[in-house]
């Protein structure tokens, strides 16, 4: 055997060598990083929650009245977390791990979230992992969001496609409802998925939940909201000429309403959130530059209940404006049946919002706050 054979065998040696203990190494490496993330002392926020029934149908126009209530236990009234009877317990364990340790709620929401922890031994950059998930999850159709530990600032953050953060500690959360329904399995898998893909690329570790108890809570909130998914619509409607885009537009704006692109008046609350719209009967959408020449034979006004901020005095504003449009324009006031609505009718659906919000309230639900917007979109 020539010497440059020798030193051939030997150099062979010496890489596989190499290679072996750099594995080994990176393993150990792992292996403290897998440790530090599933420690024991980590809250698992879907751990110890009831299976629920099948999911409702999307809620749609749906009433509480024509779906089957669902049965709540009595519950301390939380106002700051929505969490239904099988998540109170988990949302307890979490802020007794101490909120610093995990991002604000409008970030990642364990009450109404699936939750990923994602941790990585080595920084990565913000725009490549928001690329990444991107391509890997963009075909969902619940709200997903990354959020990160910026290692520079020490502060919870967004990733967006333009952000300039290094992250080692990153969290993904899937939003379990809206009012297209629960989420399905196959949006679970393709979420689950494509963390644990990224999690590969990435060199990073993921604490996947079990999907059952994920599609389990996500029936549980769909369920719930559908019972007190309400919209409260009364018509105006023309007894005789048909009402006149200009004294409509002067009413409306008279009462501070302002026309928006969606083609609806809209009354907001200091803050700029919608309290009510006024819509009109007719087919098409109201339209500025086409209000001079417009003619229509009646108009809406509509309360969303789980999206206003005390809707109990939105409504009765609500009412008021619809009575000075009765009286100016010379209409009558009648519900969707067409059948006319005495003060008497208007009480009751003035007591409906009342108990809606405290169903709300008594489950930490509030209604119009984030997580009623969120989950009523």
């Amino acid at each position: 055997m020539s010497d440059l054979q020798l030193s051939l065998i030997v150099l062979g040696v010496a890489l596989v060598g190499g290679v072996f203990a750099y594995n080994k190494w990176q393993e150990r490496k792992h292996r403290k990083l897998a440790e530090r993330v599933f420690r024991a002392d980590h809250p698992d926020v879907l751990l110890g929650r009831q299976q629920a029934d099948s999911p409702e149908a999307a809620w749609g126009e749906t009433t509480a009245a024509e779906r089957i209530e669902p049965a709540i236990q009595d519950a301390q009234v939380e106002t700051d977390a929505f969490q239904p009877q099988a998540g109170r317990e988990a949302a307890a364990d979490l802020r007794e791990a101490g909120a610093a340790a995990e991002p604000p709620q409008e970030l990642a929401d364990p009450a109404i979230d699936c939750v990923i922890r994602f941790e990585s031994a080595e920084t990565i950059g913000g725009p490549y992992l928001w690329q990444a998930q991107h391509l890997a999850m963009g075909q969902l159709s619940k709200p997903v969001c990354w959020c990160g530990l910026n290692e520079h600032n020490d502060v919870w953050e967004r990733l967006t496609a333009d952000g300039a953060g290094d992250y080692r500690r990153l969290r993904a959360a899937l939003q379990l409802a809206d009012r297209r329904g629960p989420l399905t399995d196959s949006e679970l898998t393709l979420f689950l998925n494509g963390v644990q893909r990224l999690a590969g690329e990435f060199l990073a570790v993921a604490d996947l939940p079990e999907r059952n108890d994920v599609l389990a809570r996500a029936a549980e909130i769909d369920r719930f909201c559908a019972g007190v998914d309400i919209q409260i619509g009364i018509n105006v409607v023309a007894t005789g000429a048909p009402f006149a885009g200009t004294k409509l537009r002067g009413l409306a704006e008279a009462a501070g309403m302002t026309l928006h692109d969606d083609g609806m008046f809209h009354a907001a609350d200091d803050a700029g959130a919608t309290l009510y719209t006024l819509s009109s009967l007719e087919a098409l959408p109201f339209a500025a530059e086409e209000m001079k020449t417009l003619f229509t034979h009646g108009v809406t006004f509509t309360l969303d209940v789980p999206r206003v901020a005390n809707g109990p005095l939105a409504f009765d504003r609500m009412t008021a404006l619809a009575k000075q449009c009765v009286a100016s324009l010379g209409g009558t006031l009648v519900d969707d049946n067409r059948a006319p609505l005495a003060d008497s009718a208007l009480d009751v659906i003035h007591d409906k919002i009342v108990e809606i919000e405290q169903r709300m309230a008594a489950q930490g639900l509030i209604a119009g706050g984030t997580q009623a917007l969120r989950l009523f979109s």
